[in-house]
């Protein structure tokens, strides 16, 4: 249900007033009886972790006071020691009942100061503390942990942290906790109604010091829930004596959001099923792309599509085909703290987040990907985890006892405070061996459990220990993070020797140029993230700019291992600023015009793309995505700096799909232009040889590919002409040779005698030319399948094909009218035409002719 939101009284003070009373607040008839408010507080938006603990506040003119132990608190106790319990009460004398376990163990029927002891405990105990003064009826809760005493045996077989099942007897799991410093620790489960006895107290396995326990009785495929219930009874300061903690390597876990959370329970717990049925995958032997070909495209699960899941990647599979992309990168979808996300705050490594859908839903994707042949790269935070993540928890300092805190001194896995500038959340300390195991286990989880093609790491610039508080130390060559990543990257390379690496780095060319020529004679070599927004940003605003560094040589790499990029979750949107600082000097090309920025944007698409070397795409831009990174939820833009925050991590509005740009002329000119690009880079071999890029007042671009190994008789030499000013440009294209050359856009030709003579390049336009004309293979355009859009039409259409003429008949076959275009996308006006069914005739650069019918509205 809806949750009421607090209000600002000023500064850090907040209030939430109950009007008009309390039984319409909370819709009971007034007959009930409330004694307490139970209010747990959560960040806005989110429905899950974190959040507070419980706090009780009493209500009504007769109260009940706890003074010992306090409630909902669990006290320690050694075997056969005891609890004193005392309360008190207003009003006069009250019954009191004091039952634990489900079994009474002292009375009092009339008192006002309650006093009993509870002797030679032997067991852990959930108390109930019942008080009655007439019709008032107030109960209090609170629990003992028994200390099981030593239990030191050695595990038979060297399992694994976490869950093992077991194979050959799904009746059995065997549980393994590393948690040094630690007293005992008692699993408390579904299986025991979470109340754990001796039975489920973890042994302590003397040669590891892993805590472990065999569970038995499971019912094969049961749907279990567990969690730790670890203590150290002599803490160091301002921390816990007890923390309650889901498995660290929880492959699913439920909190307190999730409609089969079990009652009565905190913090999230893990899911256990032995027997599971193992996804039947249709692809087991995928061949992922060469690194040269990958072109990516970006996605954000929740964002993708208002359905904000797995199912709405897989409903749309053909929009990524007939884009052909060759390679899908999704941002984070580990388990994070709450639900909406962009899943950068990780909190379970190894468990799929169930916002998106089930584990079987992400495999069937990634299996759907890899019979389309695309591949499918994780975005992985391995920098840092947030609150809920159990390593964080079991050595925490928390001293105001709400059950979140920072890691303490005595954690074996993070640092006490960020050792770079960038730190978000608690630090890893990627020098410890129990997180490089920790990491392993995780690379190891996704590819073999999930066929993940590659791994982008998140921040890479974090795996230091040198940093702390230092931007120049963050940002120069630290070697001991170079060290660590080529570590991991080796031990995933062991794994599968073709996975993908790439690194999210943006720093200097020197470190990034040791990962990017790491190991290439073997082919690997670590992809770097080539950030080039503001650069590209200038030239489709029509602003002077340099875009030589989104080419690997550039940065001094040996091998094609740079993956550059205009666009991604992090930088602002091309169009967005197009249209607001676009250069609109020119009346008859204002950027700031929403069609002139469109059709721009193939322009700057021809001059990334066909770059030899991966590339990437952040979702939508293939469609003129025009709102900014910062649009809120609602639509509003709240930029940084504003004073309701900016809302860059907010739920984005989907016009793309509701407004259904895939019919809008000027966007579907750029997806198709996007895809016949993609098309030409993975299938000629030239766009895996040289290139240079040259300026010309850094307004005309000029690209050149060439490889002179292929024969003349295939594409060799590719020359691309760009013009970001507002005004036409003659345009030298220096060809390498003189020769007829081919648009391998549209298919028109050109005779060149002079390889120096100018050519013409409207404002916001390119040129595409190949010393040979090519075919392109699977969902290629052709003649056969030309489409006029949008059809029905109201004012114009246009067809996504080169023509030469496009001729228009009633249906009783008069002309009503013609046209002589031979540009493809040409806009073609029928504003003037009545409504009704016509026929429409193309005829092509090479005279071949088709009709099509078009509907005018």
């Amino acid at each position: 249900s809806s949750q009421p939101a607090m209000t600002l009284v000023s500064g850090t003070t907040y209030k939430l007033e109950i009007t008009p009373d309390l039984y319409t607040y909370f819709g009971v008839p007034t007959s009930s009886t409330i004694t307490q408010i139970c209010v747990v507080f959560r960040a806005a938006g989110t429905s899950g972790q974190p959040q507070s603990v419980n706090y009780f506040s009493n209500v009504g003119a007769f109260q009940v006071t706890l003074s010992a132990p306090a409630a909902n608190s669990t006290t320690i106790l050694n075997a056969n020691g005891n609890l004193t319990v005392t309360a008190s009460n207003t009003g006069g004398p009250a019954s009191y009942s004091l039952s634990s376990n489900g079994v009474t163990l002292n009375t009092n029927a009339s008192t006002s100061n309650y006093s009993f002891t509870h002797t030679g405990i032997t067991a852990n105990q959930n108390y109930t503390l019942v008080v009655t003064q007439g019709t008032n009826v107030i109960t209090r809760n609170f629990y003992v942990m028994v200390n099981p005493g030593t239990l030191t045996e050695a595990m038979p077989t060297a399992w694994e942290d976490g869950i093992n099942y077991i194979a050959a007897d799904p009746t059995q799991a065997v549980l393994v906790l590393d948690a040094p410093n630690k007293d005992f620790v008692y699993v408390a489960g579904s299986f025991n109604g979470y109340q754990p006895s001796t039975q489920h107290a973890m042994k302590k396995d003397p040669a590891t010091g892993k805590f472990w326990l065999r569970l038995t009785n499971l019912t094969a495929n049961a749907v279990n829930t567990y969690q730790y219930w670890v203590v150290d009874q002599t803490p160091i300061a301002n921390s816990p004596v007890l923390v309650k903690t889901a498995d660290p390597f929880s492959t699913l876990v439920l909190n307190g959001a999730d409609a089969n959370y079990p009652s009565g329970q905190e913090r999230e717990v893990t899911v256990l099923q032995t027997a599971q049925p193992a996804y039947n995958w249709q692809v087991t032997n995928f061949t992922k792309p060469a690194k040269e070909d990958l072109v990516i495209y970006e996605v954000l699960v929740r964002d993708f599509d208002a359905g904000m899941s797995y199912q709405s990647l897989i409903d749309k599979i053909d929009y990524f085909k007939n884009l052909k992309v060759n390679a899908i990168e999704l941002m984070p979808v580990m388990e994070y703290e709450g639900d909406e996300s962009w899943g950068y705050n990780t909190s379970f490594h190894m468990a799929a987040d169930k916002f998106y859908g089930t584990q079987n839903k992400l495999k069937e994707f990634i299996d759907l990907c890899h019979q389309n042949g695309i591949a499918v790269i994780m975005d992985v935070a391995l920098n840092h985890a947030f609150g809920s993540n159990p390593m964080n928890r079991m050595w925490m300092t928390d001293p105001d006892g709400d059950g979140w805190g920072s890691p303490s001194t005595e954690n074996p896995y993070f640092n006490t405070m960020g050792m770079h500038s960038y730190n978000v959340g608690s630090d890893f300390n990627h020098q410890q061996p129990r997180t490089k195991n920790y990491v392993r286990r995780i690379l190891k989880h996704w590819i073999e459990e999930f066929n993940i093609d590659g791994f982008r790491w998140d921040l890479t610039k974090g795996f230091t220990q040198n940093c702390p508080n230092s931007d120049a130390c963050t940002n120069g060559y630290q070697q001991d993070r170079g060290d660590v990543l080529k570590e991991y990257v080796d031990y995933t390379w062991n794994l599968d020797p073709t996975h993908y690496a790439i690194f999210e780095h943006l720093g200097q060319d020197n470190e990034e140029r040791e990962w990017a020529n790491y190991r290439i004679n073997e082919g690997k070599g670590i992809m770097m993230w080539g950030i080039m927004n503001s650069q590209y940003n200038e030239l489709s605003m029509g602003y002077a700019s340099n875009i030589n560094r989104v080419g690997h040589s550039s940065r001094g790499f040996t091998g094609k291992r740079l993956v550059g990029y205009a666009e991604s979750h992090d930088e602002e949107r091309l169009m967005y600023k197009n249209l607001q600082f676009g250069n609109s000097l020119s009346a008859s090309h204002n950027v700031k015009n929403l069609n002139t920025a469109l059709l721009r944007m193939s322009a700057i698409t021809a001059m990334l793309i066909p770059v030899p070397g991966p590339k990437m795409i952040w979702h939508f831009g293939e469609l003129g995505m025009d709102d900014s990174i910062y649009t809120c939820n609602n639509g509003v833009v709240n930029l940084p700096g504003g004073t309701d925050g900016d809302c860059k991590l907010d739920t984005k509005p989907q016009p793309q799909w509701a407004e259904n740009w895939m019919g809008v002329i000027q966007r579907k000119k750029l997806y198709d232009d996007t895809a016949k690009m993609i098309g030409l880079k993975r299938q000629e071999n030239v766009f895996r040889g040289n290139y240079s890029m040259t300026n010309e007042t850094s307004l005309v671009q000029r690209l050149y590919i060439w490889d002179d190994a292929i024969p003349g008789s295939q594409l060799k030499n590719v020359v691309i002409l760009a013009n970001f000013d507002v005004t036409p440009k003659n345009v030298s294209p220096d060809f390498p040779y003189a020769g007829t050359w081919h648009n391998l856009m549209d298919g028109t030709n050109i005779n060149v005698t002079s390889t120096t003579a100018a050519i013409s390049i409207p404002p916001g336009e390119f040129r595409m030319y190949g010393n040979q004309q090519v075919v392109l293979g699977q969902n290629e355009v052709t003649l056969e399948k030309i489409a006029l859009f949008p059809n029905p039409a109201t004012d114009m259409f246009a067809i996504n094909a080169a023509t030469s003429k496009v001729e228009i008949y009633s249906v009783t076959g008069q002309l009503v009218k013609s046209f002589n275009a031979n540009e493809s996308y040409y806009v073609f006006d029928v504003s003037d035409l009545g409504t009704g069914l016509y026929m429409v005739k193309i005829t092509d650069n090479n005279q071949r002719q088709t009709t099509a019918k078009l509907i005018k509205k």
